[in-house]
């Protein structure tokens, strides 16, 4: 009898010792089940990271940044036809292969003032100034009639360029301004050319 007793007690705290072991187990599994679920499912949802080496280069010019142009001064520093030949520049800045004639020549330049209460642009076109009003809408420049002086002109790159110049300012279909350094100024002509400006200090 007692014997019997001895067993049955000494059964019962392994009995309770079991049970709780296992429902520890059991709840250390079902929270480790849980942790892997939630894992599983972040993973799911992360957004995979890869390069599109099809995708288009960022646009550096910011056609909101037009409107930063007011009391500015600039010079053209490039001029690409829309079949993208170059044209050569009287007072070339940038180092490129150009003829000595065109390099010796006065730069085409572009100023925008609002000293006088209006949006006033003027420059020189390779020949004579020139002066008219411009406006800034939409993050679009565009200009009013431009009218220059009538000197004569002697043949050479600047004389070459005046009208296209001034016939371009006339047709912008898009405008952008470059802010990282270094900064520049960039019109697309309705016929597809681009002319590329950078700061001008008069």
């Amino acid at each position: 009898m007692l014997t019997s007793l001895f067993r049955a007690s000494a059964a019962r705290p392994s009995s309770r010792f079991s049970s709780r072991f296992f429902s520890r187990v059991t709840r250390t599994a079902a929270g480790a089940g849980a942790a892997f679920v939630v894992a599983s499912l972040v993973a799911g949802c992360a957004i995979p990271k890869h390069s599109d080496a099809s995708a288009p280069p960022t646009d550096p010019y910011n056609p909101a940044a037009t409107q930063l142009l007011d009391d500015t001064q600039w010079q053209l520093t490039r001029w690409t036809d829309a079949n993208g030949q170059t044209r050569a520049l009287p007072g070339d800045v940038q180092g490129t292969a150009q003829t000595d004639a065109a390099r010796s020549g006065q730069p085409l330049t572009l100023d925008f003032s609002t000293s006088s209460g209006r949006r006033r642009a003027s420059g020189f076109a390779g020949c004579n100034r020139f002066a008219g009003t411009y406006d800034l809408k939409d993050g679009k420049l565009s200009f009013g009639p431009l009218a220059g002086t009538r000197m004569a002109c002697p043949g050479g790159t600047g004389a070459a360029l005046e009208q296209p110049y001034l016939d371009g300012l006339a047709h912008v279909a898009k405008s952008g301004v470059q802010m990282n350094p270094p900064q520049s100024l960039q019109l697309t002509l309705e016929d597809g050319q681009v002319l590329v400006f950078a700061p001008h200090a008069k």
